[in-house]
């Protein structure tokens, strides 16, 4: 629900989805129209195909858990490599990475990155996030403190660091680039 879409719009349709779906399996087990229904209001529909679909496969293939194995969660529908990455390392965590909108700004600026988004520095982004996810010994904690620091602090436009001065700000570009 959060993919492009801020927390407090999200917050009350989060609500209203998970009295309706309550637990994986009633959201297996539900009606696609209801599913839709109670995404309504959110757009981007295909998400609320995806999640349905992939709680279906995850209940009939996987026990009603979410696979451990990357290759098994990249199978899922609408499951990408930084959602498998999120979830694998959150919630059982597996030493992988997340690269999203906020997670690339930080390490742009914590790495002195410039220049457009290519392919290549795409690349670059992944590999240095797999640096750092393979250096700690809480893959899930870093990733959740890098898109938060994303989202909060280090924003495209008028960024906190400088200010609130969090632990990579000595090394960080955002001093002499807001971008």
């Amino acid at each position: 629900m959060l993919q492009q879409t801020t927390v407090q719009a999200v917050l009350p349709y989060y609500a209203r989805f998970m009295s309706a779906f309550p637990t994986l399996a009633a959201l297996a087990g539900a009606r696609l129209s209801d599913v839709l229904a109670a995404w309504s209001g959110l757009g981007y529909y295909r998400r609320a195909r995806h999640l349905h679909a992939a709680a279906l496969q995850i209940v009939r293939r996987h026990g009603g858990r979410f696979p451990r194995r990357l290759e098994e969660a990249l199978a899922l529908p609408g499951v990408g490599r930084y959602t498998a990455g999120a979830v694998l390392s959150i919630a059982y965590g597996e030493r992988l990475p997340v690269v999203d909108g906020n997670v690339a700004r930080v390490l742009s600026r914590l790495f002195l990155l410039r220049g457009p988004r290519t392919a290549a520095s795409g690349r670059e982004l992944w590999a240095r996030a797999d640096d750092l996810v393979n250096a700690t010994d809480s893959p899930g904690d870093l990733n959740q403190a890098l898109m938060e620091l994303g989202a909060t602090l280090c924003t495209p436009r008028s960024p906190s660091c400088p200010a609130t001065r969090p632990p990579a700000a000595p090394r960080c570009s955002c001093r002499r680039s807001a971008g």
